[in-house]
């Protein structure tokens, strides 16, 4: 059975606290124990130095005089030697025949008195009254003098040094408490990284994400990163599941917008092969139609390639300055016949010198193609009217000025609900019209990209007189 991350982190940072609590608790103990110890030897050391006061002041060193001052400061169970300082015992409170004592020089608290002054032994057994005492001595040098106390290590004294336990339960508790507040965190962490990791199986294959496992994440940092991060996932999906189907609707109207102009010049042209002895004339007219329909095959291969090029690298696109107003003036002599044809007029209102900063192909795809689409949809006698004006320039970073576009006619204009839908690739308000009027279906979606490219916005409405305007900056 595959052990999951979060009771991986809990057995891990369970063992590293137990680890440091019983360390702590342990060290606590001997720090407490060597408390009471040290406690316990400075009351000893006390009665040895008030006893060296004493024989100072009372010269008398008789057993008779020593017994009366022991019993007089009584202590129980306490034990009093004087030893002289080559470790002979002087005096014992509990012997009185010390013929068979042997010498104390190389008892450890008489060696750490001689060294240090004061030394102390602990749990030690004592050889003469066969039992265990805690020994305290004292070195006094001017008195030629070492005055020893000891308790016996009776069960009393022994429960009096050690360590209270109530702090080992204190600990036990607090120990407790936070190991189930260690469970409860990591088994909250242990569900968000379950959750994500069910996530990530269902993504990578493929299965449904609406489902009960992956809601509820608990309320905490994880849980949040946790449920945006399926969120952002599930936009992406949806995203690129509209991204496909709009590939698979561009792939249907290049390839149905394809097929009418080939399958036309196949057509003329099998009529010709078909037929060797056809009059000169007819096969000029077929001709004319095939040459006819290969500029729409080059229209609509151009536009494609445009499209491409601002959708995939729009940082390669060059920028320099570019006079809109030298390109407008090309295009009313570009299109004069056509305008000319259809009885229609151009009315060109820009400022002299409109300069941006741009792309001057885009710029010039920009106004040409709203002029195509003005002359093929408007209708005959009617008015194309260009106007622009300066706005102020919000964004710092943007250097170069900024212009308002205003590009109407007054013709028959569009149903108002095919309005936001102008800008869509091979988008035809009249499909049968559009094609006969040559048009690729792609024009208006040139137009749009090639604004936002240039930072700009675009929009169209009808004019409330008739016709189309649309609104944009460059």
């Amino acid at each position: 059975m595959r052990i999951s991350v979060g009771t991986k982190l809990y057995m891990s940072v369970l063992s590293v606290f137990l680890v440091f609590a019983v360390s702590f608790i342990v060290f606590q103990q001997k720090r407490e124990k060597q408390f009471k110890v040290d406690t316990l030897n400075l009351k000893l050391q006390d009665y040895n130095s008030h006893m060296e006061e004493y024989l100072r002041l009372f010269p008398d060193r008789s057993e008779q005089a020593l017994d009366r001052y022991v019993q007089s400061h009584y202590i129980p169970h306490l034990r009093v030697t004087l030893i002289n300082l080559s470790g002979k015992v002087m005096y014992d409170s509990e012997l009185k025949d010390y013929s068979h004592v042997a010498n104390h020089a190389s008892r450890p608290e008489i060696v750490s008195a001689l060294h240090n002054g004061a030394g102390s032994t602990v749990e030690r057994n004592s050889k003469t009254l066969k039992g265990d005492f805690f020994y305290s001595a004292t070195c006094f040098p001017k008195d030629s003098l070492i005055i020893r106390s000891a308790l016996p290590y009776t069960s009393d004294l022994s429960k009096s040094l050690k360590a209270d336990q109530h702090y080992i339960w204190f600990a036990v508790a607090t120990m407790l408490l936070l190991t189930i507040i260690l469970y409860r965190f990591t088994r909250r962490l242990g569900d968000n990284i379950q959750r994500l990791r069910t996530f990530a199986s269902r993504a990578d294959h493929g299965e449904s994400l609406d489902t009960e496992d992956l809601v509820g994440f608990p309320s905490d940092e994880l849980g949040e990163i946790a449920e945006r991060i399926i969120k952002i996932y599930k936009r992406l999906q949806t995203t690129r599941q509209e991204q496909d189907i709009l590939k698979r609707q561009l792939t249907q109207n290049i390839a149905h917008e394809l097929k009418t102009p080939v399958a036309s010049i196949q057509g003329y042209l099998e009529t010709i092969l078909d037929n060797p002895n056809i009059n000169d004339s007819m096969r000029e007219q077929f001709l004319k139609r095939c040459y006819a329909q290969s500029q729409r095959l080059t229209s609509l291969l151009q536009d494609i390639s445009t499209l491409n090029r601002m959708d995939d690298a729009p940082d390669m696109i060059g920028t320099e300055d570019v006079n809109i107003s030298e390109i407008v003036a090309n295009i009313q002599k570009e299109t004069a016949l056509q305008l000319q044809q259809k009885q229609m007029s151009f009315v060109n209102k820009l400022p002299n010198d409109v300069m941006v900063k741009g792309s001057p192909s885009l710029i010039y795809s920009v106004f040409r193609n709203l002029t195509d689409n003005a002359i093929a949809y408007a209708g005959t006698g009617t008015t194309i009217t260009l106007t622009a004006q300066p706005i102020e320039n919000i964004d710092e970073e943007i250097k170069s000025p900024k212009w308002q576009f205003t590009f109407s006619d007054n013709g028959v204009g569009v149903p108002v609900e095919h309005l936001p839908r102008l800008f869509e690739r091979f988008y035809r308000v009249d499909k049968g019209r559009s094609r006969k009027m040559g048009g690729t279906g792609l024009g208006l979606a040139i137009v749009k990209n090639a604004v936002l490219l240039h930072g700009g916005t675009i929009r169209v409405v009808n004019n409330f007189n008739g016709g189309l305007r649309f609104d944009f900056t460059l």
